[in-house]
């Protein structure tokens, strides 16, 4: 018979080593034996975990589907957010997720949206019984911002077999995969807090937080809240979140951990793992925590063995000094420290949201000036550039838009706004740059935050980025937004260079400015070749010769810039 778990081979394994070694035979089991054993304990039959994710806009519209298939809403859609928790589960014997019947009958007739979701649900229930509960481990549900959004997935669980309840079972309610929030946008950031702790209030996500030893995952977005806000504002409700997550954690009894949804860029969480762990709020780190690793990051700090191992034991250093030195009950931030932080952010975020999302021809501009259409249509991503067919801001996919800036140089989402938002709030006051100054010295976030922007600032080129502005030439208010942007770039390297005491942006990294002394020279001539490759590529000269030309262009670029998308 087949082993039923890696428990059972690792057990036979661990028989044939004590054999081995009680013979004499220790080369042997610590040879290739032992790379086994090591090989099943960390992988089991399933290889990696994998995460399940889905946008909760989805969700919404399959459970609607299924409500009305089954007879029990006409038009959940219509519900507000009160009434779809009712329905889905407040009463905890007539709510949905109190009964156990499920909603389709045999061979139903669904919309191709509602077949597929339920197809996915349907593999990864046969996976789990197939690899072990340790092959899926949670489902992740992106723009999450409401209990609604937590309970849906539920219900799509309850339907396949992922959910079981103590109404259609011997035992207590069993909960096969993590329900996880990914809380993006600034707005769902801030209210990330009041969220959890009603939807771990209820009566049925109490029962299931108990069944999965009362640990839970919430992933934190920091690529469309920089988009939506602005660098400074991100940071800070990104800060603030995890504060109101480790309160409400220890108000029900929840060991919490943290994912990080971090790309290679500044302007989506980039930057030092090292000293973006150890500067979380206190709390926020005693359970462990998960990040991503993202794009060319991946192979520039894992491909090669031994700078693999240097990235972990840096990342294992921070998960293990970051809960002992920064305790909750003896880590307090100055409230002064504080207060000034939100009034940055507050500042920083009305600049940027003023240019990106009120100044008109912005979004054209940035069209032109960046090669986002010519990645839109070049499959160079796993995913489209935009959620819609939209034109707007709003509905581009975080990736692209960071990832376009980095390619033209401007690097406008890891710095925009904070110069102005620090200017006009010291407004030539010694006292208050003094203030600023103490802040990064005393402050691990604040500081953090500062160097990271002003990594994002060294590899900035305005001359470069007027190269690409002439890929704008002709468009009425082009030269003004590029002035705009400009400005505010003289701006935020004086806010970093008087904040931080230090007129070298990259005084605190020697690697970083010896990488960027080899590497800068290199990536200059790749920009120019892309700005005169895209000037053919429009001109409707789109050989397949030009079209590679501007890839090879691009992924070099990106290469040579490191943290760029």
């Amino acid at each position: 018979n087949p082993y039923r778990s890696p428990g059972e081979l690792l057990a036979d394994l661990d028989v044939i080593d004590g054999a081995l070694r009680a013979h004499g035979a220790d080369a042997v089991a610590g040879g290739r034996l032992a790379s086994l054993r090591g090989a099943v304990e960390a992988f089991g039959f399933h290889l990696a975990t994998l995460d399940l994710r889905q946008n909760s806009a989805v969700h919404e519209q399959v459970v609607d589907e299924l409500f009305r298939r089954g007879g029990v809403c006409a038009d959940y859609l219509c519900l507000d957010e009160a009434g779809r928790v009712r329905l889905l589960g407040v009463d905890p014997v007539l709510s949905e997720l109190a009964v156990a019947r499920p909603l389709l009958g045999v061979d139903p007739v669904l919309s191709d949206l509602a077949a597929g979701e339920l197809a996915i649900l349907r593999e990864a229930a046969d996976t789990l019984r197939t690899f072990g509960p340790n092959s899926i481990e949670n489902y992740i549900i992106s723009k999450c911002g409401s209990v609604s959004d937590m309970l849906e997935v539920a219900v799509l669980f309850r339907e396949v077999g992922l959910l079981r309840s103590a109404a259609d079972s011997a035992t207590r309610t069993r909960l096969a995969i993590g329900i996880v929030p990914l809380f993006e946008t600034i707005a769902d950031l801030h209210q990330a807090g009041a969220v959890t702790d009603a939807l771990w209030s209820h009566p049925f996500y109490d029962e299931w937080l108990s069944h999965r030893g009362r640990r839970k995952e919430v992933m934190l977005g920091y690529s469309d809240s920089n988009k939506d806000g602005g660098y400074m504002a991100s940071n800070w409700a990104l800060y603030q979140c995890q504060q109101r997550l480790v309160d409400v954690a220890a108000a029900h009894r929840v060991k919490l951990r943290l994912f990080h949804g971090r790309g290679g860029t500044v302007g989506r969480g980039g930057g030092s793992s090292y000293h973006a762990i150890v500067a979380q709020p206190a709390g926020s780190v005693q359970v462990g925590l998960r990040l991503t690793e993202q794009g060319e990051m991946i192979s520039a700090k894992f491909a090669d063995p031994e700078r693999a191992r240097q990235n972990l034991e840096a990342l294992v250093a921070a998960t293990l000094e970051a809960p002992v030195t920064r305790r909750p009950q003896d880590d307090h931030v100055d409230v002064r420290h504080l207060e000034i932080a939100a009034e940055l952010s507050d500042a920083s975020q009305r600049a940027y949201r003023t240019l990106v999302y009120e100044t008109p021809g912005f979004v054209e501009w940035f069209r032109l000036i960046t090669p986002l259409a010519e990645l839109s249509s070049m499959n160079i991503g796993s995913r489209p550039a935009s959620r819609t067919n939209s034109g707007r801001i709003e509905d581009l996919r975080a990736i692209p838009w960071v990832f376009s800036w980095s390619q033209c140089r401007l690097m406008l989402p890891g710095w925009f706004g904070v110069g102005t938002a620090i200017a006009d709030w010291t407004s030539d006051d010694p006292q208050r740059l003094a203030e600023l100054q103490a802040m990064h010295e005393q402050w691990p976030w604040f500081r953090t935050v500062v160097s990271n922007m002003a990594q994002v600032l060294s590899k900035t080129d305005l001359d470069i980025a007027a190269r690409y502005q002439s890929l704008a030439e002709g468009m009425d208010g082009a030269d003004q937004l590029f002035a705009t942007v400009t400005a505010e770039h003289e701006r935020a390297v004086w806010a970093v260079t008087a904040v931080s005491g230090h007129d070298d942006l990259i005084y605190d990294n020697p690697a970083l400015a010896r990488g960027m002394r080899y590497r800068i020279p290199y990536i200059a001539p790749l920009n120019h070749l892309q700005v005169t490759l895209l000037e053919r590529w429009r001109a409707s000269d789109q050989s397949e010769l030009i079209k590679r030309g501007i890839q090879l262009a691009i992924n070099g670029v990106a290469t040579g810039l490191r943290n760029s998308g």
